[in-house]
């Protein structure tokens, strides 16, 4: 026995000894030259062969370098994403990495190509064998980019905010370098490594940095020297500020720096604050393997808590104490988690996610328990029926990610992170993961869930990880099988929904069975209510169709299921039962007015004053009835009756439409619709239209390519009354049959469009195209191209009603907001409408009742202003071809939205010098607030 300890001991002690050793060693000597907003860089990294692979090469991580053009991988993210800051920045904005040396004894071979600017592959000289290491000897200048690109990066006051800056080791996993691309997704892949960093600037000038301090030389007047160090980090960050914004706080478990702006509360309550935080992420998760910490304004501002930074702070339901809590709660998990688990956070993020917001609900639990979604306005009695003010704060995370499950947008948790849509990636797929985690916790019910984690937690010290090392210790500690749960709430976008069948009552007990609407198995809890107290909970594992429970009924009145709202369920409207002797209904009618959260268990109606304008009925102020809660709902109702001030009679409109997703598909909507239009089209006549329809929506596989494919089918029926102000009226009731078919693509660089159109009636059968293209060039300059080509099948109408039109469409069918519809002079008639013919001279002929062929193009010469030309051809029955064309100019401050039009030259001859020149001039308005938003949103779906 003394014998085998002898032999054994040494050789564990030197494996250990081993493993702690194991990483990889970065030296740098960083002289910051603020001026210049460059890094001049020395470094020395120790590269140890910890695999059991013989290395030919090595992955090093330059993330700074994919700022070097427009056509990198990050700036076709910002294009993706209608980001506009990176493509229209100057040369001087941009960053990039210049390699001047790369040598370990003599030089070595390195390459960089142009699709993936962002790591280099350097070629050794000789093989690197298993446990072996080598010694990189590097020089290169770091050109740091502007930090309105991504918060990191030179500021406006002369300092900088340095992340991924520097030239890292890749992480080495399953015989391969990871290699990504930076997409602004705080996901590098760097491999653990130990840092020893020397940087030298002015003396005017402040360091704060999570790395420890070593040292600090001063001996030059004009710069200081600061020496740090960090062992088994993967990422550090630098600031750097003519004035140290940052402050101190150590409770003894971990040194935080923070420059969190809030000056509404002072130093003491940060500190308890602080003090509060972080002795509940050691207890919570565990102790923090390194000893300081930055929290930064930066941090924040990269990924504010979704709610609290929509509201200026004038109207802030919360009081401030509370907001910087929250702040800092967020911001100091994240960074907390990013800097301990040494996983592959872009694969493995949804681990990172659901600790984090998992964490954060239960240190609400524990501190905010009764704190309210909307804080003070939960308790003015002006808002006390809204449902959305009666939640509690962690009731929040269910309905964000509810919002994209509801569009059809949710993402399985599991996807890379840089496969998400924005919004899912920074808040909806977030908040499921910390969901799914409470929900298992909940289910699991012996404290498994947090041991798991503090258990996961500490594996991280001592090795490299990833979500199936948590996966396991969350099986092995589970008493109950949870492969579902990784198998479907994890991997895949299926989703639950339950409902209460063949529900009977006893005086003493309840029995009924659950049918599974969407064939998912999950856990479920159901819960017996008296007087809205909660009198019984019981969880329940509905396996097989026909199950029938029976639970004591300890005078419950009513059965609900998913009460707490622990399961991420997709529809809570069909979630309960009475158990009363006489019901009425099981969801009585509610009021509210404007918007509010879906109460599911009430049917509601909103309403909202409305106000419309055109030219015949005046200013239409109106009253709009609907069920469009922030939720999407498969059926919706919208009435909006309205009174014409201007002719005293009633008007208005209404619509009925019913959504079916496909959550498997990429037809993955179909819409139905019945619409109905009544005003006046004319001063003396008004029009009923009606508009049965049917939408095909298709999206393809991969949820962040912005191509949008569209197939709509209607039947719109015209009756107009005839009008003595109309010279036209030899058909005033009509009935077409339109299908149309769109193909587009949209991002900030290029955008495409294709469309086709079929209409048929009794009276004239056409088709017609269009293809729109615009490009934005690197010289910020922006072609706008839109060729129209339409022809009639047959025609046998004698007006031209229902011709194609040059310079405006007559809008039979309709859909166009056209304020004076029907005027052909005067100020509502110079209107446009990009349709059709697509001109901006009125020219004549002005439509073709055989066919048409146009050509727009727009030119920007400056921001917003452009030269336009349109050219075509169009033909009239029993005519010769007419060629038109004219020239003028665009003011395009909004596009679609806001334009305006100035005729230079066309079949006119000089528009600019003719007579009453201003009734030449056409424009575009659009007050739709729906169009508007969708500006803003579209970055987010």
């Amino acid at each position: 026995m003394k014998l085998f300890f002898k032999i054994i001991c040494p050789i564990v002690v030197l494996l250990f000894s081993v493993k702690l050793s194991a990483q990889h060693l970065s030296k740098m000597e960083v002289a910051v030259n603020l001026e210049l907003k460059t890094l001049n860089v020395k470094q020395d990294i120790t590269y140890h062969n910890i695999s059991q692979d013989t290395l030919t090469s090595i992955v090093l991580n330059d993330w700074n370098n994919a700022f070097a053009d427009k056509n990198t991988p990050l700036a076709k993210r910002f294009s993706d994403e209608f980001y506009r800051g990176f493509h229209l920045a100057k040369a001087v904005d941009r960053g990039k990495t210049t390699i001047l040396s790369l040598t370990d004894t003599m030089a070595l071979e390195w390459e960089r190509n142009e699709k993936d600017p962002d790591f280099i592959i350097v070629k050794l000289n000789q093989r690197l064998l298993p446990g072996e290491k080598i010694d990189l000897h590097l020089t290169y200048i770091a050109k740091i980019p502007n930090d309105k690109f991504t918060h990191f990066g030179f500021d406006q006051n002369g300092g900088m905010l340095l992340k991924n800056w520097f030239l890292s080791p890749a992480r080495f996993e399953n015989h391969n370098f990871i290699k990504y691309n930076n997409f602004n997704l705080d996901d590098i892949a760097n491999a653990a490594t130990d840092y020893q960093v020397e940087i030298k600037i002015p003396n005017s000038y402040s360091i704060t940095t999570d790395l420890n301090s070593v040292s600090k030389d001063v001996s030059n007047n004009d710069y200081s020297i600061y020496s740090f160090s960090g062992k088994n980090r993967t990422d550090f960050s630098l600031y750097i500020e003519k004035q140290r914004s940052f402050r101190t706080y150590d409770n003894g478990l971990v040194e935080v720096e923070t420059n969190l702006k809030n000056k509404k509360i002072d130093e003491i309550q940060k500190a308890i604050i602080i003090d509060r935080v972080v002795s509940f992420a050691t207890d919570f998760i565990g102790q923090y393997p390194h000893e300081k910490i930055t929290v930064s304004q930066t941090d924040y501002d990269r990924n504010p808590f979704y709610g609290l930074n929509q509201l200026p702070s004038f109207i802030s339901p919360f009081s401030d104490d509370f907001i910087f809590e929250i702040q800092f709660l967020k911001t100091f998990l994240n960074n907390y988690l990013k800097n301990s688990l040494r996983m592959d956070s872009r694969k493995d993020n949804w681990v990172y996610d659901a600790i984090q917001i998992y964490a954060m609900m239960k240190y609400m639990e524990l501190n905010h328990l009764d704190k309210k979604m909307l804080g003070r306005l939960s308790d003015m009695k002006l808002f006390k029926s809204y449902n959305i003010t009666n939640l509690t704060f962690n009731e929040q995370y269910s309905y964000y990610y509810m919002l994209m499950a509801r569009k059809n947008l949710d993402q399985p948790l599991g996807d890379p992170k840089n496969t998400l849509i924005k919004f899912n990636e920074q808040i909806a797929s977030k908040y499921r993961a910390g969901l799914s985690l409470s929900y298992l916790d909940d289910y699991l019910n012996h404290n498994i869930v947090p041991e798991s984690v503090k258990q996961f937690y500490n594996l991280n010290k001592n090795q490299q990880t990833n979500r199936y090392d948590f996966e396991k210790i969350l099986t092995q500690k589970s008493p109950k099988k949870i492969d579902w749960f990784f198998n479907t709430i994890i991997d895949s976008r299926d989703i639950i929904d339950y409902k209460f069948s063949n529900v009977s009552r006893t005086p003493d007990s309840v029995t009924f069975s659950i049918k599974n609407k969407t064939g998912i198995y999950a856990p479920i809890p159901i819960y017996g209510l008296k007087k809205n107290k909660i009198v019984f909970k019981e969880w329940i594992e509905p396996k097989t169709k026909d199950s029938v429970y029976e639970f004591e009924r300890k005078n419950a009145d009513k059965i609900v299921i998913n009460y707490d709202n622990e399961v991420p369920e997709y529809n809570q409207r069909n979630n309960w039962k009475s158990l009363k002797s006489v019901v009425i209904t099981n969801r009585p009618i509610k009021f509210n007015f404007a918007k509010d959260l879906e109460d599911p268990y009430y049917n509601q109606i909103l309403y909202i004053p409305t106000i419309y304008y055109n030219y015949y009925d005046g200013l239409t102020p109106g009253v709009r009835f609907h069920n469009k809660t922030i939720l999407d709902k498969p059926f919706t109702f919208d009435i909006n009756p309205a009174f014409s001030t201007k002719t005293g009679s009633l008007s208005g409109s209404s619509a009925f439409s019913w959504n079916q997703y496909y959550r498997n598909s990429t037809l993955f909507n179909v819409r139905y619709s019945f619409s109905q239009n009544y005003f006046h089209y004319a001063p003396d006549a008004t029009y009923l239209r009606l508009n049965p329809m049917v939408v095909f929506r298709i999206r393809e596989k991969d949820f962040r390519d912005n191509r949008k494919q569209q197939f709509l089918f209607r039947q719109v029926i015209v009756n107009r009354e005839a009008s003595d102000y109309i010279t036209d009226n030899s058909e005033p009731n009509y009935s077409i049959f339109n299908a149309r078919y769109s193909n587009t693509k949209t991002e900030l660089i290029d955008h495409f469009n294709l469309m086709t159109d079929l209409q048929f009636s009794s009276g004239f059968g056409k088709v017609s195209g269009e293809i729109e293209y615009r490009r934005l060039f690197q010289n910020n300059r922006k072609l706008n191209l839109r060729l129209f080509a339409g022809s009639f099948v047959y025609n046998t109408t004698n007006s031209d009603y229902f011709s194609f039109g040059l310079d405006r469409p007559t809008d039979y069918l309709f859909d166009y907001n056209l304020f004076g519809r029907s005027e052909s002079t005067g100020f509502f008639s110079q209107q446009y409408v990009i349709a059709e013919g697509g001109f901006k001279s009125q020219l004549e002929p002005s439509y073709a009742n055989q066919w048409m062929t146009t050509l727009n193009a727009s030119y920007a010469v400056w921001n917003w202003v452009e030269l336009y030309g349109d050219i075509g051809f169009l033909k009239n029955k029993h005519q010769s071809e007419h060629f038109v064309y004219d020239t003028g100019v665009r003011l395009n401050l909004v596009p679609d939205y806001f334009e305006l039009y100035f005729p230079v030259y066309s079949n006119k001859g000089w528009e600019i010098s003719q007579p009453n020149y201003n009734e030449k001039v056409r424009f575009i308005i659009t007050f739709s607030p729906k169009t508007l938003v969708t500006l803003f949103t579209r970055k987010w779906f």
